[in-house]
């Protein structure tokens, strides 16, 4: 098993359910053929460097798992058959790349569990006190 990233970019006309059921999709194509998925992170909708298909949006997703070599192959094959799909690149993790996302993973989980204290400026900020 290696360690794979997939990055890929949707389509900006898509609904978030439709987007959220693209992704669910190819996770389910990794999972059926035995891959096991680290991470998954929606980056959201975001400007593209150069119109693609007269569209200068898109939604990323990116998603971490370890697989067989010969789970790619098919894998890569559905996105280019699904025309929701602009662009995807799948990189294969060396030690250190994977050293390093593991690192980038546990810092932002850390970020996001992180204790919010009472009576802190964003607090105020968002109810209008001051």
């Amino acid at each position: 098993m290696n360690n794979y990233e997939t990055v890929f970019i949707l389509t900006p006309v898509l609904s978030d359910a439709q987007m959220k059921e693209a992704v669910e999709k190819f996770k389910t194509l990794l999972t059926d053929k035995g891959a096991e998925i680290i991470n998954e992170e929606i980056w959201g909708l975001r400007k593209l460097a150069y119109a693609i298909d007269k569209k200068s949006t898109g939604f990323y997703c990116m998603l971490e798992f370890n697989a067989d070599p010969s789970v790619i192959d098919n894998f890569e094959l559905n996105f280019r058959r699904d025309e929701r799909v602009l662009r995807f690149l799948t990189t294969k993790h060396d030690k250190f790349s994977f050293e390093y996302s593991e690192k980038r993973r546990r810092n932002r989980s850390s970020k996001k569990e992180g204790p919010v204290k009472a009576g802190s400026s964003t607090e105020n900020k968002e109810s209008g006190t001051n």
